[in-house]
């Protein structure tokens, strides 16, 4: 296994985020993993990842439909997939609807939970 070395996150990437979720009740943001993530009620959502690109979380269930998509496949952390989440290169979101696509459905899932105490 080849673990990619982490490097600064996008910042133009993350504005572009900013600027799809900004408006959403809860939202906060949080510097992790060499990334930018974004967070709702306290669920990490989306973010502009260390290793370029996004990292996308969605519900589980629909992983496998959706890594189907040929620009999505599931993250893989320490040699494990990780089923709700998604890698996204940074090639595949950088046109405005791409990125808005995979903002919309993360937030939807993400909002969909009860708020972390």
């Amino acid at each position: 296994m080849i673990e990619l070395p982490l490097m600064a996150y996008d910042e133009n990437l993350a504005e572009r985020i900013r600027e799809l979720i900004g408006s959403e009740p809860g939202l906060s943001e949080r510097k992790m993993f060499g990334g930018l993530t974004f967070l709702i009620n306290g669920h990490m959502t989306i973010a502009a990842s260390g290793q370029g690109g996004l990292l996308v979380r969605t519900d589980p269930v629909k992983t496998n439909e959706l890594e189907s998509m040929p620009e999505a496949e599931v993250m893989v952390m320490r040699g494990r997939p990780m089923p709700g989440w998604l890698r996204i290169s940074s090639e595949n979101v950088s046109e405005d609807d791409d990125l808005k696509k995979w903002v919309e459905i993360s937030s939807k899932y993400t909002s969909s939970l009860p708020p972390k105490s």
